[in-house]
């Protein structure tokens, strides 16, 4: 549900661009948030000057550590805060027009849900916010339930829920309108490996009904497992940005996996493997992990403040 946003003095709003919807679902632009305190004085620079895109049917990992511009960036997209500097665009619409967010799914961080309520009454409840017919929201509940595996716990009320039912439940609210876009803030928070192992299957089976899917995590491997793109922010600055496979591809080391060599021939290169009979398996560059890149661009970071990132294709 929308909450109340306070809105700072900016500069007169551009024309949005109308016609033909394009493939990039999220575009910032020079996307600034400046926190201030009762005198007006700034605070904190929460975001400075973020320019990324979300295209559809891909999922974008948001990351950084504990104040780094994720959170206030996503309430930024809502609709829920409202920049100090540039813009942020949401299916070609200003993210303050919150006509938009009915084609919005959103699981903050920590799901806010009414504990008397039993599954089937949540989604109930969030179905009739969308003026959904009684037949359409009856099927919607049934199948969101299975789809998050919560059949045998549909009619226990939310107080005896455990952390990760809870969560479960509130991925299931977030996608009970179908949403386009799908905004998730660390929805493997409180799952166990089996859950959360659950909960990355159902992100990349939304992606292949061609849902978009914008997530943060501190969890590193679960945004390694999932992610088409990442950008990683430190201070409020975009610091990394591009597919992962080429973030956490090694380009300056070679990796050669050979069947059948004798010890004498596994030092040798590729007209050696052939000429000892060897099957030459796969010849390429080794991988990082996300937690080596993160770490790498946050004590870059601290040393060459203000580099800014491009995206690496």
């Amino acid at each position: 549900m929308d909450m109340p946003a306070t809105k700072e003095a900016t500069a007169p709003a551009e024309p949005v661009a109308t016609g033909t919807e394009s493939d990039v679902i999220i575009e910032t632009r020079n996307l600034t948030k400046v926190y201030r305190d009762f005198w007006g004085r700034q605070k904190v620079r929460a975001l400075k000057a973020l320019d990324l895109e979300v295209r559809r049917g891909e999922i974008f990992g948001l990351l950084g550590p504990n104040g780094s511009g994720k959170t206030t960036t996503m309430k930024l997209l809502l609709g829920l805060l409202f920049p100090t500097s540039g813009r942020a665009l949401v299916f070609g619409k200003d993210a303050s027009d919150v006509a938009k967010n009915e084609r919005i799914g959103y699981l903050p961080e920590e799901s806010y849900l009414y504990r008397f309520l039993n599954a089937e009454e949540t989604l109930d409840f969030y179905g009739r916010l969308f003026d959904m017919p009684a037949k359409l929201r009856q099927e919607r509940i049934r199948e969101l339930i299975g789809m998050v595996n919560l059949g045998w716990a549909r009619r226990r009320q939310l107080k005896e829920y455990s952390k990760g039912m809870a969560r479960r439940i509130g991925l299931a609210q977030a996608l009970i309108n179908d949403p386009e876009l799908i905004m998730l803030d660390e929805p493997t928070t409180g799952l166990d490996p089996i859950g959360t192992r659950e909960m990355k299957d159902l992100i990349l089976r939304l992606r292949d009904e061609g849902k978009t899917v914008l997530m943060c995590s501190h969890l590193l491997a679960d945004v390694q497992d999932v992610c088409d793109r990442i950008a990683i922010l430190y201070q409020g600055e975009l610091k990394e940005l591009g597919r992962v496979d080429r973030l956490l591809t090694v380009q300056d080391v070679t990796q050669i996996q050979a069947r059948g060599l004798s010890p004498e021939a596994q030092a040798e290169i590729r007209q050696v493997i052939a000429q000892h009979g060897g099957e030459l398996l796969s010849m390429d560059n080794p991988t990082s992990t996300l937690e080596e890149l993160f770490l790498n661009i946050v004590r870059d970071s601290e040393a060459r403040p203000g580099r800014r990132a491009q995206e690496k294709r």
